[in-house]
């Protein structure tokens, strides 16, 4: 079935790594007054390339949604056709795109979360901190508790780091850990992999439930915590081996491979 294509205007475009080139692009896709997805969803990207041959590649979107806009973040990739033809886009030149698609979006009702991410893998979820915690606008998170623990080899690597700390800065139940598992001795923040802090995350938060006044109302199955992990396979599955050794049930665990 063919599908629906879209015409996506760069409107804007940041450099958010210049060793990982790394790049934050903002679309506008001019023949819509909105362009309606949830949070956490892909869009498909449609060109041909030198060979004529048709190539579609997917990106998460890293935004939420807002009027005909949606943003995108993607490192460049040696021999990458689709993520160097991103990567040069000028603002004013477009895309072709179709979507959105997918499933890795919040489960309702809402509970407690645990967003877990490494290197582009943040997109998604940058999505979902958006819809959260408005700049403007109703709080959407419910008085839940929301830890992003983002995780990667260097300084570097970590992505949109200003507007996550300045979030849990204004919102009290936001916790955001960034991690890094090669640091150079002057990083004073978190050191190690992602599940480790996520594993500790996970103990105390067990242990305060079962030790203190708190009261939470759990979905139907008792389910009051889930996990939203987004990245490469190896990331995935770690943690999810972790929370499976903690006791969580599968369906607490959702998850996007980027590989």
């Amino acid at each position: 079935m063919d599908r629906q294509l879209f015409t996506a205007r760069l409107q804007r475009k940041l450099l958010l790594s210049d060793p990982a080139q790394c790049y934050h692009l903002e679309f506008a896709i001019d023949e819509l007054s909105h362009f309606a997805f949830v949070p956490g969803q892909f869009i498909s990207c449609v060109a041909v390339d030198g060979k004529g041959k048709t190539q579609t590649r997917a990106y998460s979107v890293a935004s939420a949604p807002r009027a005909n806009l949606f943003d995108l973040c993607l490192n460049r990739v040696e021999d990458g056709f689709f993520s160097n033809l991103l990567c040069d886009l000028e603002p004013g030149q477009t895309m072709q795109v179709h979507g959105p698609h997918g499933l890795f979006t919040l489960r309702q009702p809402l509970t407690d979360s645990i967003f877990i991410a490494t290197g582009t893998g943040i997109a998604p979820i940058r999505g979902f901190i958006e819809w959260l915690f408005p700049e403007s606008g109703e709080d959407r998170s419910q008085g839940r508790s929301i830890w992003l623990v983002y995780g990667t080899r260097y300084p570097t690597g970590i992505y949109y780091q200003k507007y996550f700390e300045n979030v849990a800065a204004e919102r009290h139940n936001f916790h955001y850990l960034s991690t890094l598992s090669r640091p150079n001795d002057d990083w004073e923040g978190l050191r190690g992999y992602v599940q480790e802090h996520v594993a500790r995350i996970v103990t105390e938060r067990t242990h305060q439930k079962h030790s203190g006044p708190i009261v939470t109302v759990a979905e139907p199955g008792g389910l009051d915590i889930h996990a939203y992990i987004c990245g490469l396979n190896k990331l995935v599955s770690a943690n999810r081996d972790k929370l499976k050794e903690l006791g969580w049930q599968r369906k607490q665990i959702i998850f996007e491979r980027y590989d």
